[in-house]
């Protein structure tokens, strides 16, 4: 009979963002397909957004962990200890408490003495804690390594010219301008306190990272942040969440059960970037422009008193009528996507909804708002799976290029069809590895406890 490979005990710490929360909680879940225990720790409001996905089948081998962090002056209560709704100029504030609960980390590891820790680029504390115990770290990167090549070099490039060989990533004026202000904002950060720019975040503690990305699409970038940080860095594959009939909404389900086989584009921008009036009102005018049918998710900060008809155009839901549905906060994203009468994603090209537009085989129309998301953006250009928005020099959209593009992804002839073909293309190759990158992922574990003992 055959016997099951000895069991790790695994703790995890994301950064807390849904963004990072969520592919952590996808790897712990294929980890404990390969009987790994699994404690993922966090902040109590963030670990209750991501509870009901921890299903029964997984309810023994991931154990949700909670992490009290300090309050803060500008962060009095628990419901602020999670990036989602958080105004943008708290979230410096935010890690500084996050680093402050770095004692109470080291308590739970003590007491739970786990075989491994993997811990995100913001939680660089998780890995001294983890030396402090005797076990090893090491670092899991949920975003795309294109985007870590290009901090990287815009880091170094005092000193290293990029290679011509080597992916080049031109933005444009807006985009590396924001980009350029990212980067000077983050340096004078680490500088003030004590650490190194971006190769304080990206840590050495041990001589490889996981980072949720993939060959057949990143492969050149992969190879290159390697180079650039002496660590080999091993592809945890797509982690994306499986759709499930369950969940809720199910009017969206009934509207988009009505309409053809791919002739729905969905609409949303991510769970933390909140639209300006001018994008709202650029968006509405090109999917009011291109006569195709869709599905817009719209969110509102936390401080914008709002409602959906006083956020849009005036009369806008009325002319689009029943060709249109506008729905508030959510939907499920993922039973959106892989409904066949789905035929494209205008996206802000979050990481997360990148790889799970190119996992279900459908074509983006980019519309990229902060961040890494104009790196990816690019890369969905590069590998042919969609088409990038312009924006001008101040990062105005223009509604008629939007609706353009979106004409060209669901019914375009030629070059429609190509994006149409390369997208299912890579879902065909995505599927094929299968198991392929966890099973790598697992091996790498092992390795690293047993060299340890």
């Amino acid at each position: 009979m055959e016997t099951k490979k000895p069991c790790l005990n695994i703790v995890m710490v994301p950064w807390l963002a849904h963004g990072h929360i969520s592919p952590y909680l996808e790897l712990a879940k294929r980890l404990s397909n390969k009987n790994l225990q699994i404690y993922l720790c966090s902040t109590p409001i963030n670990l209750s957004s991501i509870k009901k996905r921890v299903s029964s089948k997984y309810s023994q081998s991931i154990k949700l962990i909670e992490l009290h962090i300090p309050s803060q002056p500008d962060l009095p209560d628990p419901s602020f200890h999670t990036t989602n709704g958080l105004p943008l100029h708290l979230n410096s504030v935010l890690k500084r408490a996050m680093d402050m609960a770095s004692p109470n980390f080291t308590e739970i590891i003590k007491t739970l003495n786990p075989d491994i820790i993997i811990y995100d680029f913001n939680q660089q504390w998780a890995s001294t804690a983890a030396a402090s115990i005797g076990i090893p770290a090491v670092q899991f990167i949920s975003t795309s390594a294109s985007i870590i090549c290009y901090f990287l070099h815009k880091f170094r490039r005092a000193d290293v010219d990029f290679p011509c060989d080597r992916p080049s990533i031109n933005l444009g004026i807006y985009w590396n301008r924001k980009l350029e202000e990212i980067i000077n904002s983050s340096s004078n950060d680490r500088v003030q306190s004590g650490s190194g720019g971006v190769h304080a975040t990206l840590s050495r503690s041990c001589d490889i990272m996981f980072m949720k990305t993939f060959g057949e699409i990143e492969g050149k970038y992969i190879e290159y942040v390697s180079e650039l940080l002496g660590q080999r860095i091993v592809p945890t594959g797509p982690l994306v969440q499986e759709p499930k009939e369950g969940e809720d909404n199910n009017e969206i389900m009934e509207w988009l059960n009505k309409k053809e086989k791919s002739s729905t584009m969905f609409v949303s921008f991510g769970t933390e970037y909140f639209l300006s009036r001018n994008e709202r009102e650029e968006i509405a005018k090109g999917l009011e422009l291109s006569m195709v049918n869709f599905i817009w998710v719209l969110r509102f900060s936390l401080e914008e008193k709002i409602s959906i008809e006083e956020a849009l155009p005036n009369g806008f839901l009325k002319r689009v009528g029943d060709r249109g549905l506008v729905v508030e906060k959510w939907a499920p994203q993922a039973r959106i996507l892989v409904h066949p009468n789905v035929g494209g994603f205008v996206s802000h090209c979050g990481w997360g909804s990148t790889i799970e537009a190119m996992s279900f085989g459908v074509p983006i129309v980019a519309i990229p708002m902060n961040l890494d998301q104009p790196v990816n953006a690019r890369l969905v250009e590069e590998i042919g799976v969609g088409l990038e928005v312009n924006r001008d020099e101040n990062g105005g959209l223009s509604g008629e290029e939007i609706s353009n593009f979106i004409r060209e992804v669901i019914l375009g002839d030629e070059d429609g069809k190509k994006i149409r073909d390369k997208a299912r293309e890579m879902k065909e190759k995505i599927k094929s590895k299968g198991e392929e990158d966890i099973d790598g992922v697992v091996q790498e574990l092992f390795k690293l406890v047993f060299k340890k003992n």
